[in-house]
């Protein structure tokens, strides 16, 4: 629930208009994503790390972020390195491939590099004004009221959760490793689900009294600078480097 932690400061990252920064991660992520080339895989989080820096955001709280994305590319490592085999008479065998530590390897950095980039991007971005960015490019409209509800009622529904989870407490509920605890969890997972519904058909009906259409009109706009254009121009020519280091570079292995 902390999405807006780094959206406020002082450096140059967060000074862009969230248009460029949106179009820069947007096309990192592509690049970066569909690159099978090792130096296009080091050199993309290297330029990430160099963002990171720019925006003087608050390490303790990027750790926090890159474990939480690191807990689940440690089960790669675990699962990748294997493969099953037939052996004679159908008999499976776990068979060790090192392809496959090559390849957890890579996903690790291109994981790293995606998320740290977004994060020195549309992290320094308040979460509203992403989503006028969004509207400014022609996104298609429904998605972008998509993105707006689901981020305008993701509180809610934590603090509805929070009031049940309180409520059972005050009852003398204390969970453990019991039927019991399973199956007061699912009630109250499927209290949150029902009253996320009761909700919604209110805030729609209370929308249609005020005569909403379908359409969200944008009374705020950007105002593009000088330094947007020299940035954005910077990063092309970088990802279009990159992308030409990934053609003729050597494949990760």
């Amino acid at each position: 629930m902390h999405l807006e932690t780094f959206a406020h400061g002082d450096s140059l990252i967060h000074a862009l208009d969230p248009r460029a920064k949106l179009l820069a991660a947007l096309l990192f992520s592509v690049v970066v994503g569909i690159s099978t080339t090792s130096s296009v895989l080091w050199a993309g989080l290297c330029l990430a790390v160099v963002l990171l820096l720019a925006a003087k955001l608050p390490w303790l709280a990027l750790l926090k972020r890159a474990l939480a994305v690191n807990a689940f590319v440690v089960f790669l490592w675990l699962v990748l390195p294997w493969r099953l085999e037939v052996g004679p008479g159908l008999a499976w065998n776990l068979v060790f491939d090192p392809r496959g530590l090559h390849l957890a390897g890579a996903v690790t950095i291109k994981a790293n590099a995606i998320i740290m980039i977004l994060i020195a991007l549309l992290g320094t971005c308040p979460i509203n004004n992403l989503f006028h960015a969004l509207a400014h490019l022609h996104a298609p409209r429904k998605l972008v009221h998509l993105f707006l509800f689901f981020y305008r009622y993701l509180h809610v529904l934590h603090r509805e959760y929070h009031r049940l989870n309180l409520a059972m407490r005050a009852r003398g509920f204390r969970p453990g490793n019991n039927a019991h605890t399973y199956r007061t969890y699912a009630q109250l997972a499927g209290m949150v689900l029902v009253k996320s519904y009761d909700r919604a058909e209110r805030v729609y009906q209370a929308m249609l009294c005020r005569g909403f259409s379908g359409e969200y009109w944008l009374l705020d706009h950007f105002a593009w600078k000088r330094r947007d254009s020299m940035f954005l121009s910077t990063f092309v020519m970088l990802m279009a480097g990159l992308a030409a280091l990934g053609i003729w570079g050597s494949p990760w292995n």
